[in-house]
């Protein structure tokens, strides 16, 4: 499981299948409460989106502090594929690779 705190929130991340499609349990919490996600990525997406260099589950984190910045934690959807953030944010292929840097560089918690 991968930790991250981001401004007020924590996201963690944890890979629960490594089947085709990966999937991952995601929480975001904030003084707020707590929401829950669940999230696929097949293979194919994991390997085009985060490439090999990054453990999938950080793909997943970059991917939620991409959507935490253009929305609140509860209008993220309780379930999806990573590829439908696409459909809600066309640039969102284009920026991941920076919201990965920055997730690779942030202080995580083991």
């Amino acid at each position: 499981m991968v930790r991250i705190h981001r401004r007020t929130a924590i996201i963690s991340v944890k890979q629960t299948s490594h089947l085709e499609p990966l999937e991952f349990e995601v929480s975001v919490s904030d003084s707020n409460g707590q929401t829950r996600h669940h999230v696929t990525m097949s293979k194919v997406d994991c390997g085009r989106l985060v490439g090999k260099s990054c453990p999938p589950e950080r793909g997943i984190e970059a991917a939620f502090l991409f959507l935490l910045d253009r929305e609140p934690k509860e209008a993220i959807l309780p379930y999806f594929d990573v590829r439908v953030i696409a459909l809600y944010f066309p640039n969102f292929e284009a920026e991941l690779p920076r919201y990965i840097a920055s997730v690779s560089t942030a202080g995580m918690e083991p």
